[in-house]
């Protein structure tokens, strides 16, 4: 196979909105961790601490997501400069190496989705303790 500058080309702009993407996901829960953080200082419960250490992984998770994302970025660029050397044995493995870096990155971000899955049902059974202690409150089950 040869491998020419496009290859590692193409991960540019994939590699850029996926970076976008992990931000976005970065900035939101800093936003909420913020406004839980001002909640418990106020009325510390269970509840908030619990979403709060769920919070402190699923960044954790983002900040592994974002250097991986950026080392597959840099190491598409470096391939394209060992291709451009013409140091195409090399480049090669260069370039599968940003594949990898690439995955990896991809099932961090797996994992942070199913751990913000558990925020979410922490949050809802929240809910569902008030809907056993008030039975009224129950939505139809038709």
């Amino acid at each position: 196979m040869e491998l020419t500058l496009n290859a590692p080309a193409l991960l540019f702009p994939t590699v850029s909105l996926l970076l976008l993407a992990y931000t976005n996901r970065f900035l939101a829960l800093a936003t909420l961790i913020r406004n839980l953080h001002a909640q418990y200082k106020t009325e510390p419960t269970p509840h908030i601490l619990a979403q709060i250490n769920n919070l402190r992984r699923r960044v954790k998770l983002i900040r592994d997501m974002q250097v991986l994302g950026v080392f597959s970025l840099f190491l598409s660029a470096l391939c394209m400069f060992l291709i451009f050397g013409e140091n195409s044995l090399l480049a090669k493995y260069v370039f599968g190496s940003s594949l990898l870096a690439l995955m990896a990155s991809l099932s961090l971000s797996i994992a942070e989705l199913y751990i913000s899955i558990k925020a979410l049902n922490i949050q809802l059974g929240d809910m569902e303790e008030d809907s056993v202690r008030q039975p009224w409150n129950k939505p139809d089950a038709r």
